[in-house]
């Protein structure tokens, strides 16, 4: 009995070295491949393959961040972004969660208004943008409303299809036991929707700042989206791809925070 559980533990210890020895591995080719990729990008600009002018190098990148960051205008503007993709995807959490409620509870709402959504979802947001700007004007508001308009309308879509697919013995079952419809939301709903609802999570961090920054090319005087536009018209052409890194960055980071706020989840709930 005692050699079974030892040769049990053997082989864990095993696959989680496997398992660890994989990732490792992973995270190293991601590197390589990304370095790899500097180098090529640098060697191309100093032996002439493509214009500096027009493509830049991660040497003109780093110089021209150091100057923005000396000035503390590149911070400032990235900021700005920060603080108005936040507003925006918790924004779009706290109504997707309130709307994709209502509809579950009345499925004659539902019935009524899942073709709209369903449009409004299709429509380009960016043909939105000039109407929030004669609405709202400029300014942070109507940014952090653009950034809410690309993520909304899908994430209620999803939330709402994983609440209808939850399980309905269960449901069934509260109902039996003389719980009520808050009862079955709040103990089966809601709990059992929590993974869709965290990878839909993931989805609407990397939408709210691609609204965002739509936003800041219609309507900002600030903002990285702002640099772009700037940049693009000056012809200064390192500051936007600066600017286009630092935003590939921001959305790496956020993924990889909605990422671990997911695992540190499953592991306390054990889903």
């Amino acid at each position: 009995m005692r050699n079974n559980s030892k040769k049990e533990l053997t082989k864990q210890e095993e696959f989680m070295r496997r398992h660890r020895r994989h990732h490792h591995e992973i995270a190293l080719w991601r590197a390589l491949v990304f370095v790899l990729f500097l180098a090529l990008w640098e060697l191309s600009a100093d032996l002439c393959w493509i214009d500096s002018f027009f493509f830049s190098s991660p040497s003109r990148v780093v110089l021209c961040l150091v100057k923005q960051i000396r000035t503390n205008s590149m911070l400032f503007h990235i900021g700005v972004t920060l603080f108005e993709t936040i507003a925006s995807f918790l924004l779009v959490l706290f109504f997707s969660l309130v709307m994709s409620t209502l509809l579950w509870c009345s499925t004659k709402l539902s019935e009524v208004l899942e073709p709209y959504l369903v449009v409004l979802n299709s429509l380009p947001k960016s043909a939105l943008a000039p109407l929030f700007i004669v609405w709202l004007g400029t300014g942070a508001k109507t940014i952090i409303v653009a950034g809410i308009s690309v993520a909304l309308f899908g994430s209620v879509i999803s939330f709402y299809t994983a609440f209808r697919q939850a399980d309905s013995e269960k449901i069934t079952l509260i109902y039996t036991l003389g719980g009520n419809r808050r009862d079955a939301f709040m103990k089966v709903v809601l709990p059992g929707s929590v993974p869709m609802l965290l990878s839909t999570a993931k989805v609407n961090i990397g939408l709210a700042l691609v609204g965002v920054i739509i936003g800041e090319f219609l309507a900002a005087r600030r903002g990285l989206g702002y640099l772009i536009i700037y940049g693009s018209q000056v012809f200064q052409l390192d500051m936007v791809i600066t600017s286009i890194i630092i935003l590939c960055v921001i959305a790496l980071l956020f993924y990889k925070s909605v990422q671990v706020i997911e695992h540190q989840i499953r592991i306390r709930f054990k889903m």
